[in-house]
């Protein structure tokens, strides 16, 4: 199954994430098939979270399924589920 998820990177106390779309079955940090924006959980810029809306929405219709805080940033942002 595909699935839009969050992937972490950054350094030691200063998260930053990913939002990929990638195999269930790889690592939370393992390839994945296409990065889908960004996402700051410390919003210390102004924009902490963006998202490509109109490919999140193409991999949505395609079966992808959001993890629930994937879901959660991509309604934020007006994806339509």
């Amino acid at each position: 199954m595909v699935k839009i998820r969050l992937s972490r990177f950054g350094s030691a106390h200063n998260p930053h994430y990913r939002i990929v779309v990638a195999d269930a079955r790889r690592p939370r940090d393992g390839g994945y098939i296409e990065n889908l924006g960004h996402y700051d959980p410390r919003k210390t810029t102004p924009n902490f979270l963006k998202v490509d809306v109109e490919r999140a929405q193409y991999w949505l219709a395609n079966g992808a399924q959001a993890t629930q805080t994937a879901h959660r940033l991509l309604k934020s942002q007006g994806v339509k589920f």
